[in-house]
């Protein structure tokens, strides 16, 4: 079915401009023009294209604010993380995804990458006859929610660099890399050709895959031509164990067993050597930032404008979901390099919405999506300028540096409308999310 959008504002390839038509048939834009509104659905405020989380880790939603009494590090937070996927079931992880990704939604997010390793029972048995009833019950809740999603499936061996299972991480693990390819085959062989799915791989981090398990995973992303992220060098004693264990980085471990590359993703990247940087850039690997996650965790500020420079692609994720806003996380990329440099302006308004938008939609295997242009995904994000944040501001730099998620009132996700009006067509996410939480508690 055809239908066109009037946008009062729109951001497209050339810049913003004013009175555009976006005609859209079906899942897909068709016409992009300016011109009087007609009968068109006018959109007030400014358009712009659908939001990518690249990063994402649907059950932490259930930690925030309850990990923020007393001291403690990024440490004793994973053993409150461990606590909460101890008590997830195909049913109660659905219910709390679908919630998750509808909060999402509500806050211009059309896609989602979900780093997936909540696979298994208790004591890693599957459940029933399916091992891959986490999976489904995730993409059944990022459909529900209206978005696309691409479900990262992590391969998760061990406990940290030579340290055995725990019997909750035991629920991660398939025993070894053959084992999770021959999972992953399973998964993707069910979501094959259907376009709003892409199953892609991960491995954990160099923690959780030991380096001669890593090229299997590698090999199943270049199968597929599918995404393949992993978490990098987040924490220095991760820098610290893989150095003492395997006298390289944990970069450089990736880059020897072929994990690095134009379809990869080095999630976090936060500290890094100049020899990292280097390779990660020369390699074309994307990097996502997390911000508001790194500052809760205490992380640190990873050298995202220095690998950029040097040929990194950057995206923007909400990780742990402490808030799900990625105009936070863009104006928090460029504001931790103004604290870390004490110089202000390394990226534009637009650099920094092209990593929440076209280049993370490419990182998560979409490269169709992201731009307001004939023949792309019809995601359409409309954000308030007349809100107390916006009022008084226009431009990108109103979306970027003033707006927050409450000021999106409109999204139109691969040609369906799921948010009008600052409502989810699912009614009372706030609810949902409530119910959901509670009932793991």
């Amino acid at each position: 079915m055809s239908l066109t959008y009037w946008c009062e504002w729109a951001w497209l390839p050339d810049g913003v401009a004013g009175d555009v038509l976006v005609e859209i048939d079906g899942t897909r834009i068709t016409r992009v023009e300016q011109g009087p509104p007609g009968s068109a659905e006018r959109l007030p405020g400014l358009t712009i294209p659908g939001l990518a989380n690249a990063h994402s880790h649907a059950f932490h939603r259930a930690l925030r604010g309850a990990t923020q009494r007393g001291e403690g590090d990024f440490w004793t937070w994973r053993e409150r993380m461990y606590e909460v996927a101890g008590r997830l079931d195909p049913h109660s992880y659905e219910r709390l995804a679908t919630a998750v990704y509808a909060e999402m939604a509500l806050a211009g997010v059309t896609c989602v990458g979900e780093f997936h390793y909540l696979h298994h029972d208790q004591g890693g048995r599957p459940y029933g006859d399916d091992p891959n009833a986490m999976g489904h019950a995730l993409i059944r809740a990022a459909r529900a929610a209206g978005l696309r999603i691409a479900l990262l499936d992590t391969c998760y061996l061990s406990g940290g660099i030579g340290v055995p299972l725990s019997e909750v991480q035991l629920r991660f693990s398939d025993g070894d890399s053959e084992r999770w390819a021959a999972r992953a085959e399973l998964l993707a062989a069910a979501y094959e050709g259907q376009p709003d799915v892409e199953i892609g791989a991960a491995i954990h981090s160099v923690r959780a895959v030991p380096p001669d398990q890593m090229p299997v995973v590698a090999e199943f992303s270049h199968r597929h031509a599918a995404p393949l992220h992993v978490h990098v060098s987040e924490q220095r004693a991760e820098n610290t164990a893989c150095v003492e264990m395997y006298a390289a980085t944990p970069v450089q471990l990736l880059h020897e067993r072929g994990a690095l590359g134009p379809r990869s993703t080095a999630v976090h990247a936060t500290h890094l050597t100049d020899v990292d940087v280097e390779l990660l850039g020369q390699s074309g690997t994307y990097l996502c930032m997390c911000p508001t996650t790194e500052r809760d965790l205490a992380d640190g500020i990873g050298p995202a404008r220095a690998a950029a420079d040097r040929g990194a692609r950057i995206t923007l994720g909400s990780d742990s979901h402490a808030v799900i806003d990625l105009f936070e996380e863009a104006r928090g990329m460029e504001l931790n390099e103004r604290l870390a440099s004490r110089r202000r302006g390394h990226w534009s308004a637009a650099d920094l919405l092209a990593a929440a938008t076209c280049t993370g939609h490419a990182s998560l295997g979409f490269p169709g999506a992201g731009q307001l242009v004939p023949g792309a995904w019809a995601d359409l994000v409309s954000v308030r300028l007349d809100s107390v944040r916006t009022a008084g501001t226009s431009g990108l730099e109103a979306v970027v540096y003033a707006a927050s998620a409450a000021d999106v009132h409109s999204v139109v996700s691969g040609g369906r409308r799921v948010v009008a009006q600052g409502r989810h067509v699912l009614g009372d996410v706030a609810a949902l999310l409530k119910k959901a939480i509670e009932e793991l508690r």
